[in-house]
């Protein structure tokens, strides 16, 4: 999704450059170009945020799952599971 949003900004910011080129009467793009620069950069950054914030669930989903894992070996050790619903 953020590529895809990211694309449409390069490409938006491409065509208004052309326009810009283009016009015969001087037509002053820049402010919207330098707007569309700045809502690009905070994309890239909540972009960035989300992608370390899924790594940081990924790894602690897997951690928890490592000690459920270790958990469920102790308590089966221990006989306090008994064996047909140890996985349950």
């Amino acid at each position: 999704m953020w590529g895809h949003l990211r694309r449409g900004g390069h490409h938006l910011q491409d065509m208004l450059c052309r326009i810009n080129e283009d016009q015969k009467v001087a037509l002053d793009l820049d402010p919207y170009v330098k707007k569309l620069l700045n809502a690009r950069r905070r994309v890239v950054l909540v972009n960035n945020i989300l992608q370390n914030a899924q790594e940081r669930l990924r790894r602690l989903n897997h951690s928890v799952a490592k000690e459920t894992v270790r958990r469920r070996a102790l308590l089966e050790a221990a006989g306090a599971y008994p064996q047909g619903l140890a996985g349950k």
